[in-house]
């Protein structure tokens, strides 16, 4: 199963302040992970900081490399379609998620071990707001599930985490995600 492409408006504003549409296509950035087959990511927007910048001229900030976590102070918007979970992936799927996070940020938001529930475990200080367009995912923690179907809402504080499909079919999420900082107790009990 495949899902329709997703398009975006982007509005703006011209030299006299008068609001226009900028862009109206579909994304720049469509990325597929290697390590996880199937699994696409959909960059719709991102901010570097808040107050959000907004000026007459803007340069699409989905062009160039994908990163997972948001800036500690901005926000990101995608959509991300999750294969099933294969026997494959989840026995020797581990090996792989450094370098998938390398490659998407940061090796050390991997936080996978031989005993983690999922090979996709992985935490990012941010606050994620994550619907369920289409399908049904788990949500992993470490002592806890949930499973997610279309209209779910997961609101993810920074928690230790992953996602697994054991539906059998595809799955379309969306995540807003924005920089969060732990507070100090917190940050010494998760070092």
């Amino acid at each position: 199963m495949s899902f329709p492409d997703i398009y975006r408006v982007v509005t703006g504003h011209d030299e006299n302040g008068h609001a226009v549409i900028i862009d109206n296509s579909p994304l720049k950035t469509v990325v597929d992970l290697e390590a996880v087959p199937g699994t696409r990511f959909h960059e719709v927007w991102n901010t570097s900081k808040t107050p959000a910048p907004i000026s007459a001229s803007e340069v699409d900030p989905t062009l160039g490399d994908v990163v997972l976590p948001p800036p500690q102070e901005g926000t990101r918007i995608r959509f991300v379609d999750i294969p099933p979970d294969t026997q494959e992936y989840l026995q020797h799927g581990h090996e792989k998620m450094k370098d998938m996070f390398s490659r998407v940020g940061d090796e050390n938001l991997s936080t996978v071990k031989n005993d983690s529930p999922h090979p996709l475990m992985h935490r990012t200080e941010s606050v994620d707001y994550g619907i369920v367009i289409e399908g049904e995912l788990t949500l992993i923690v470490d002592k806890d599930e949930a499973v997610l179907k279309p209209g779910s809402v997961v609101v993810q504080r920074g928690t230790n985490h992953a996602w697994a499909n054991r539906s059998g079919k595809m799955c379309r999420i969306l995540f807003i995600l924005v920089g969060g900082q732990y507070d100090d107790q917190l940050a010494k009990a998760i070092a």
